[in-house]
């Protein structure tokens, strides 16, 4: 395939994939309790656009309506779209750098030691933003460069990463962490409400501040994390290949450790701990699109974010009023995934 035909191509498939994006965002911000039709949706969030929102009339439609859109169920659906836009990516990102079907974010522990970090924000009581960031996610982006540190140091052996080693130390570690978090809950049981979220994860009662408040670093990172789309296509020919053709391969490697843990970070200050997101999307994924990170990395950054908002919306309709922790309906896909991916391998653990 020439050059020409294949940036067609991957501009093709990016397009039709923010087309769905915008209309899941649209379609989950009308499904609730509240009879809202779709078309209304659509003229409620036209309205606030720039340029084209003067011409749009809303009149008609009840202010509860208008409220219960742009208030609660808009901002909670772009978070979900932020959540697993990261999350997916930060998976791509792993599994193309460790060359491992297995590595995300949550198997890695990574989350967990983001959630320890923002516990031990909230039992401090801190307040004051550290380099611009709030104390939550500035702990949580130290738990999970810790984390991810640690995992792929204990994993490595010479200078590989075996999948059995960076399972092994992802659930060891990621549960040790969780055991920590259990011990503070008990500790400070006035916080036990507040830490307990984080182990569930959820997005619910957010409104735009948390949004706002992450939404710049984290696309940032995803943005920046694509500019190392050819580095990761050449670290998966093996890494003395990728050294002869002049990538860095050691400073890579932190680099996208590094931008997916403050990713992950920024997310699971706001969501708690969501599992299985980055396993399953990069998977689905490479399928439809190919091993290429160029057209992968941004193609899972947006499925991630479709998924994540219909997994929501799952959370906060199935069993309403009752509303699920929308991690659990994450663990109830990724979990079967899980044993069909080791099942796939043949390596016991």
């Amino acid at each position: 395939m020439s050059l020409k035909r294949s940036k067609n191509k991957y501009a093709t498939i990016v397009i039709s994939l923010v087309l769905a994006l915008i209309f899941s965002v649209v379609l989950f911000s009308t499904i609730g309790t509240a009879n809202i039709k779709i078309l209304d949706t659509f003229k409620i969030i036209g309205s606030k656009l720039p340029f084209i929102g003067g011409k749009i009339n809303i009149d008609g439609i009840p202010d509860s309506h208008k409220t219960i859109i742009l208030k609660i169920r808009l901002p909670r659906v772009l978070l979900g779209v932020l959540v697993g836009a990261s999350l997916s990516s930060a998976g791509v990102a792993f599994q193309g750098m460790f060359k491992n079907p297995m590595a995300d974010p949550y198997v890695m522990g990574i989350s967990s030691g983001a959630a320890l970090g923002a516990s031990l924000a909230i039992i401090l009581g801190m307040r004051k933003t550290i380099f611009a960031i709030s104390p939550i996610s500035f702990f949580a982006f130290i738990g999970s460069l810790i984390t991810v540190f640690s995992v792929y140091f204990i994993s490595r052996v010479k200078n590989k990463v075996p999948v059995t080693n960076l399972l092994l130390s992802g659930v060891a570690i990621g549960q040790f962490l969780t055991a920590i978090m259990s011990f503070l809950m008990v500790i400070y049981s006035k916080d036990m409400e507040k830490i307990i979220f984080w182990t569930l994860g959820s997005l619910s009662g957010k409104g735009w501040e948390p949004l706002i408040r992450i939404a710049l670093p984290t696309i940032a990172s995803i943005a920046i994390l694509n500019f190392f789309a050819r580095d990761l296509n050449i670290i998966l020919t093996g890494e003395e290949s990728a050294k002869s053709l002049g990538v860095e391969v050691e400073k890579i490697k932190i680099y996208i450790l590094v931008l997916s843990s403050f990713m992950t970070a920024m997310v699971v200050s706001v969501s708690g701990i969501i599992g299985f997101v980055g396993l399953i999307i990069p998977h689905i994924v490479r399928l439809l699109v190919g091993p290429d990170h160029r057209i992968l990395l941004p193609s899972a950054a947006l499925v991630g974010g479709i998924f994540m908002i219909f997994a929501d919306t799952m959370a906060r309709t199935i069993i309403s009023p009752v509303e699920i922790p929308v991690g659990i309906i994450t663990a109830m896909f990724g979990g079967p995934f899980f044993i069909y991916l080791l099942r796939k391998k043949k390596k016991g653990i």
